[in-house]
């Protein structure tokens, strides 16, 4: 049914996570820390919605998380995305569950910070402004 050790990633904006889902006793760490102390409240929310779907089988087994780059909310969302991936592989009948919930749980959000373009000044797709007088 399950295999020993589930690897999976997650992605968002500038944020990558990489878990790792073993056979345990329900323990998330995020970063060497317990869930409860990682983050603020709202991120803490948003990594817990994969396991509350998957119920009883989140709590037989460990998550261990590695997340680096981004902002908080952008770490927190590719915390989930990981988590959700491995519990899908883990267990493949929570798949619909997950998509049914939120898509973003399985499939990786592309959009990224629009680069500053040569020559131009401020922003992204800010012009120069014309003057013909």
């Amino acid at each position: 049914m399950a295999k020993k050790t589930i690897v999976t990633s997650g992605k968002r904006k500038r944020a990558i996570a990489r878990a790792t889902l073993t056979a345990g006793t329900g323990t998330i760490k995020i970063n060497n820390l317990l869930l409860n102390y990682y983050g603020t409240p709202i991120a803490r929310q948003r990594i817990l919605e994969p396991l509350l779907l998957a119920g009883a089988d989140a709590e037989k087994v460990d998550i261990r998380v590695r997340v680096s780059g981004g902002g908080q909310t952008g770490q927190a969302d590719a915390v989930r995305l990981a988590i959700g991936r491995a519990l899908a592989e883990h267990k493949p009948s929570l798949k619909s569950v997950l998509l049914d919930y939120d898509r973003q749980l399985l499939v990786a959000d592309v959009r990224r910070k629009e680069v500053r373009k040569p020559n131009s000044h401020g922003k992204a797709r800010a012009k120069r402004q014309k003057s013909y007088r």
